[in-house]
């Protein structure tokens, strides 16, 4: 039975930095309850805003000239390094718009305006080159690869894509797996990588592509973890109150990657826990709109969801 005591250390001394290296945008959401329109969004900042709960976080990315300056003023809030952000004068912060149809099974994108992301090319500040902890959000694989290419010392890797990248850029995404720590992909996008659709042979298959670990997310019914030592299944934290699943799993990263830096250790057992603990992170998010819950949800609500999913998996 696991201690179900939680621990996140926010933002100890003991913990390690983590470099978040993904998307920054506005969101228009449409959901089969709602509408909501000029939102902040993108993959850095939902895996930011869940892993500054754990440990310092570093946030690599590019904003325009339209950019509200209360979004920096909650990134500061929450102690997340901004000397990796840019603002680029040229032009609009990155566009997305999608719509979730009906009982949230399946997403659709409806508008997608890349504004000043489309030339993001960033070079890294000294201090992030030696971040130890390397999260590459799900943005194009060449870029992930452009932002590695620039540590002197290898971290510990962690990537996130989606199927857009599977589908157009596959053998830079391929070439990046063979030097990942950690992959992180649903279910869908596991089965179109590997070629399997049974989910055990996808895990399989993806581990013989180079990454040391492999999490496969299947949304409400949990994730699995493959690794050396085993696999590791792990159900989702029970949610009632879905509004908005849009940046659960690059919360759900986030949060995974800090707690291995918090604790120093990324061994099987770590990574176990860890995946609890980003399940619970990612399980506030889908309760309202952009980051709300991340902003007001408070290390109290992580604690109360961390002991229930332990209880839940106790035999």
């Amino acid at each position: 039975m696991w201690d179900c005591t939680f621990s996140p250390l926010l933002l100890s001394k003991e913990s390690d930095p983590v470099l978040v290296v993904g998307s920054i945008a506005y969101d228009h959401i449409l959901t089969p309850h709602r509408e909501q329109k000029r939102m902040l969004g993108g993959s850095a900042i939902y895996a930011s805003f869940a892993g500054s709960y754990f440990a310092p976080m570093r946030l690599l990315g590019v904003v325009g000239n339209d950019f509200d300056a209360q979004h920096l003023e909650r990134l500061k809030r929450h102690k997340i390094d901004l000397d990796g952000l840019i603002i680029d004068r040229s032009g609009p912060t990155l566009f997305w718009k999608g719509q979730y149809h009906e009982n949230f099974s399946s997403r659709e994108t409806l508008e997608t305006q890349l504004n000043v992301f489309e030339t993001f090319c960033p070079i890294l500040p000294d201090v992030y080159s030696r971040t130890p902890y390397l999260l590459l959000g799900n943005i194009d694989p060449k870029l992930q690869l452009h932002v590695l290419d620039q540590f002197s010392d290898a971290p510990f890797v962690v990537v996130d894509t989606i199927d857009l990248w599977i589908e157009t850029r596959h053998s830079e995404l391929c070439r990046l797996i063979q030097r990942t720590d950690l992959l992180v992909l649903n279910d869908k996008e596991a089965t179109l990588l590997s070629g399997e659709s049974n989910q055990i042979l996808a895990g399989q298959k993806l581990r013989e592509m180079g990454p040391k670990s492999v999490i496969i997310k299947k949304g409400e019914h949990g994730a699995f973890l493959f690794h050396d030592e085993g696999l590791f299944p792990l159900p989702a934290f029970p949610v009632t109150d879905l509004q908005d699943p849009t940046g659960a799993g690059d919360a759900f990263a986030g949060a995974l990657i800090s707690y291995l830096a918090t604790v120093r250790s990324t061994g099987y057992a770590d990574l176990k826990r860890a995946m609890a603990y980003a399940t619970v992170t990612a399980s506030m998010v889908v309760e309202a709109f952009s980051c709300e819950r991340l902003f007001l949800g408070g290390s109290t609500v992580l604690a109360q969801r961390f002991q229930y999913l332990c209880r839940m998996i106790a035999l």
